[in-house]
């Protein structure tokens, strides 16, 4: 996804991020798996990249910080919740929003747009919780959209071991 920004465009991209990329509790997601064999924090990436890209592609004026914000936060809830039984109680795809935004506010400061982010991004599984901004819809819209390509890539891969194992 990335290669297909100009070298201008991925050094703003990582300027506006580098406070978050850098957190150390941020990178705790590389420790939990997301989708098939992504970890959470690189499917946050991947979700902040394809917003950023989307919405220059389609030219929205957009408040980038808080999208891109919202976006690498939207699953910052910490936990493995394929293993995790104490995480089990009730539908992670419920659950975890309320989690990765008590996350968000313990660490930084949000607006209102990025808790919105945040909060809404399971949309319309969480159909109480609605995308309140442009920015919000995109990153909802860019989360289901690598969720399909993260989970697509890791069966495609399980199917090839299978074949070359046979």
């Amino acid at each position: 996804m990335e290669n297909r920004m100009t070298r201008e465009e991925k050094n703003i991209f990582y300027k506006k991020l580098e406070h978050i990329l850098s957190h150390e509790e941020v990178r705790k997601m590389q420790d939990f798996t997301q989708h098939g064999g992504t970890d959470t924090f690189s499917h946050c990436l991947n979700v902040a990249l394809l917003s950023y890209r989307l919405s220059k592609k389609m030219k929205l004026k957009v408040n980038e910080e808080s999208m891109l914000k919202g976006a690498m936060l939207h699953d910052f809830y910490l936990y493995d919740w394929h293993l995790d039984r104490d995480t089990r109680e009730g539908f992670h795809g419920f659950r975890h929003p309320k989690r990765a935004l008590d996350n968000a506010l313990e660490h930084f400061d949000l607006d209102k747009k990025e808790a919105n982010i945040i909060s809404s991004h399971m949309w319309p599984l969480t159909f109480r919780k609605i995308p309140k901004s442009k920015e919000a819809f995109i990153v909802c819209m860019a989360d289901k959209w690598c969720a399909v390509m993260e989970t697509k890539e890791s069966y495609v891969n399980k199917i090839k071991r299978l074949k070359y194992n046979s």
